[in-house]
This record gives structure tokens, sequence and C-alpha cells, in this order.
């Protein structure tokens, strides 16, 4: 990996930093098990788990199942008073031996490391993608960077085992610069990989939005000194602690674009379930707001109506579809709806990944398909442009039909499934292309489907077919 740094921040970006002031955030956050095992929590957090649910965890603690190892527990308390009333929250954050019962899959099915010329930047598709933070206010139980967040060591291209680093701003910046001169030096391809200008930035984790308002602006002001027009932004933060969005935070915001107005800002948010934005009743049932729709969560709402009401600023929902959390059609239904009725756009849905430690939350492709299609019926076509996207090594791959009747080809006696790669590495050279399989409803990965393969145009069972393998 590159370790170039010889980046220095305007003075533009100097004097914008310098102006940002330092805001007070109290998530009231529990973190680690001891603390709900030896009853320190709040009183009225300490049924959160069963004696049983306890009992369970405590058997296989310091084991190769130890939970904690996999992923550390973590809530804040605006999070635990939505998941006291909701069994698919309370599944998406309590933990539970069933995470470590089949420990089977890939530690990297995306081949990430791959593309990675700068300790903590992806440049594997046509924007960057940097860990600037370790960790979330709260821990999603099936979250996908639990090498990163627990801090595990991942295998890189030259053989060495160590953690994932995270981004530094000088030698981001340096590397943004130096690609976009050879790109321009070449005639706007890369001589090397065939990309062009890179002009996005996505800043992930772990959650920025855990960082201080003077860290998130130094790193927009700089990413903008250096060439990048978009900047996106992913966050649960949301749902974990909406109050994060404050007026300093709104401050700091306008104090960016007015340095900066040519630069837009994308916050790419993670809403799994309507339980962690909308009111129930004493029921259990979502409130009716007279003027039309559902009742959000005040401080959540008054969130996006703040971000929303910056023309420069967009906001794009994505999310797994998740077993025992998200996987009903209705409740996605209500989560398309309402996202969209007050200004967010709903971007994609995912399968499950192959990934370590992720069986217990994984639906077969085919179920999440149907359960994606049954949601979107009685949705307007606005309302329904989420897509339902799986991670091929080559790029994200969008599922794009499942049939319910035979085809008279081989393998279709059952059916077939459509796959469409449309995220592809460097030059994209097979974005586009497809692949055919014969149906399987138990598949949960593309080897699933290795010995049903009709028509694959796109290289994503190469492996399996002898071609070789870009």
């Amino acid at each position: 990996m590159s370790t170039i740094s010889n980046f220095t921040a305007s003075e533009k970006a100097q004097s914008f930093v310098s102006s940002i002031e330092k805001g007070k955030y109290d998530r009231q956050i529990t973190a680690g098990l001891k603390k709900f095992i030896d009853k320190s929590v709040p009183s009225e957090m300490q049924s959160f788990y069963s004696e049983d649910e306890l009992a369970a965890l405590v058997e296989i603690k310091g084991t190769e199942r130890d939970i904690e190892s996999r992923m550390p527990v973590k809530i804040t308390r605006h999070y635990f008073e939505q998941a006291k009333n909701s069994a698919a929250i309370q599944q998406l954050i309590k933990a539970s031996p069933a995470e470590t019962f089949d420990l089977a899959g890939s530690q990297d099915p995306g081949k990430q490391m791959d593309y990675s010329p700068v300790e903590g930047l992806l440049h594997k598709y046509e924007i960057g993608l940097i860990y600037v933070a370790s960790t979330c206010s709260a821990h999603c139980r099936f979250c996908y960077r639990e090498e990163l967040i627990a801090k595990k060591n991942v295998s890189r291209p030259d053989g060495a085992m160590a953690p994932k680093g995270l981004a530094k701003v000088d030698e981001i910046c340096s590397y943004i610069i130096a690609h976009n001169q050879e790109v321009e030096a070449n005639g706007g391809k890369h001589p090397e990989t065939g990309r062009e200008k890179l002009r996005e930035i996505l800043m992930s984790g772990g959650d920025p939005m855990v960082l201080s308002n003077k860290i998130i602006g130094n790193w927009w002001a700089s990413l903008a000194d250096a060439g990048i027009e978009n900047i996106r932004l992913g966050t649960k933060e949301l749902a974990f602690y909406p109050d994060r969005f404050d007026d300093a935070f709104f401050r700091m915001l306008d104090g960016f674009h007015e340095a900066y107005p040519r630069v837009n800002l994308r916050f790419v948010v993670h809403f799994n379930h309507p339980d962690e934005f909308l009111k129930k009743d004493s029921e259990g049932q979502y409130l009716t707001d007279p003027g039309g729709g559902l009742v959000w969560l005040d401080n959540t709402l008054r969130s996006v109506r703040q971000l929303k009401s910056r023309n420069w600023v967009n906001i794009d929902n994505q999310s797994p579809i998740i077993k025992g959390i998200n996987d009903n059609p209705d409740a996605l239904r209500i989560l398309q709806r309402e996202l969209k009725r007050n200004g967010i756009e709903n971007s994609r849905f995912y399968c499950g990944r192959d990934i370590v430690g992720h069986r217990a939350f994984n639906l077969s492709i085919e179920e999440a398909w149907r359960i994606l299609n049954e949601s979107q019926k009685g949705l307007s076509g606005i309302e329904a442009h989420a897509r339902l996207s799986i991670t091929h090594y080559k790029g994200k791959t969008e599922v794009c039909a499942v049939t319910d009747e035979p085809m008279d080809v081989p393998h279709g006696e059952n059916g077939v499934l459509i796959f469409k790669l449309y995220r592809n590495a460097a030059d994209a050279r097979d974005r586009g292309k497809i692949a055919i399989v014969g149906r399987n409803p138990e598949a949960i990965w593309f080897n699933d489907y290795e010995d049903r393969i009709i028509f694959d145009e796109a290289g994503l069972f190469a492996s399996a077919t002898g071609k070789p393998v870009y």
C-alpha cells in the first residue's frame, strides 16, 4: 500500500475548521454484556435480557463462540426506548448465542483488500470508500463490519494478517490528487485501471457521526480541496441517536456549504425497520397522522426535516433484509412508503453476505427477492425505487427476477433467477452483463447455484465454469 503524504489543507479549509464549535452529546451508551449480567445497567434496562438469555451467553463466554469476540454489545438509551417495545429491534440489538452457531463463511467476500491502495481506503468502483471510525453509537448484531469494529486480523494481498486501519486525511487526499493527475495526463482514463477521475468519496466505518463536528468538517474541507465533488456519509445515527443532528452540527453543515458551495453532500442512512422511527399506541399499532402518513418520533423527524431543508443535501436509505428483523413485506412496505414521504430515497436492499458469523441472519436469496417484491406491491413507482443487491467479488450484483414457472432449458425445471452486474470494479468492463441460473430456494450465496448455471456472460460463476477470473 502507498504511504504518500504531502497534502496540506488550504487557508479556506483551515478557516472553516477553526470556526466549528464543539457539540455536546450524551448518548447514554451502555457498552458490554457484563453490565447486563451484573445488573449495573439502569433499573428499567435490567429486564432487557431474560435470565435464560444471559445464562446462555455466559455459558459460551471465553470460548471460540464468545459473542462479544465477534461483535461487542452496545446500545444507546434512545434505541433502547424503541427496542423495549419492538421484537424486531430487539433481534437487531440483543446478542444471541445463535450468532456463533455456524462460523462458516468468508472474511472478505467482496475481495475488498485487493482494492486498498492506501490504508483505510477502498477504491474498487468509480468512487472511493474510506474508513474514518471504528465504532458506532450502538452495534447491530448483523453488522458486516465486525472485523473492523472487533479489530480482527484480515488477510491482505501480500499474505500479511493485520487489522484494518483507519484512513488518514493527508494520505487519502494525496492519493486522490495523484490519481486524478494521472487520469488527466492520460486523456481522462487512468493508465492502469481505466478509471475516470475520482470525484466521489463515501465516509464509512463504523459510523462517522460518532466523530466530533471538527473532525467531520476537516474531512469534508480536505476532500473538497483535493477535488472531490460529492461526499457521502454513511450513518445509522438517525436511528441510534437522532439528537446528534443538533444546531451545532447544522451550523457546521452550513459553514461548509458557504465555503464549498459546489460540493454535494449525501447522507446514506440505515433504517432497517419502521419501529426505529415511528410512534406506537398502547396496543403496539402505529399512530396515523391526520395530515397524512404515520407519526414519526419527534427528534428523528426534526433531524430529517433539517437535513432536507438544504437543497444541496440528499438522503438515501440502504438496508439488508435480515432474518427475524425485517423479513416481513408489510414492514418493508411501511418503511419504503414513510421514508419516501419524508424525503428519504429508497436506494437498495441487500441480501446477506457469505461472511463469517453471519449465517444466523441470512435469508435465502430467493426469499429476500420474494419479500421485497411483495413489499413493493401497493407502492407507487417512485416509492418502489429500491432494488435487491448481493455483493459478488466482481462487484454489486442485482437480483433482477425470479420466475415461478418452469423453463424448457437445462436446470430450468423449477424456474430461473436472473442476476445483473451493476457495479463493476476498475473500468467496469462487465457492467450490465447478466447470469441466469436454475432456482435453488436454499441458496444464500452464489456458490449455491454453481451446479445449475444456464448462462453466465457476467462471469459470476467463473470458478465453477473454468473461465478465467477477472
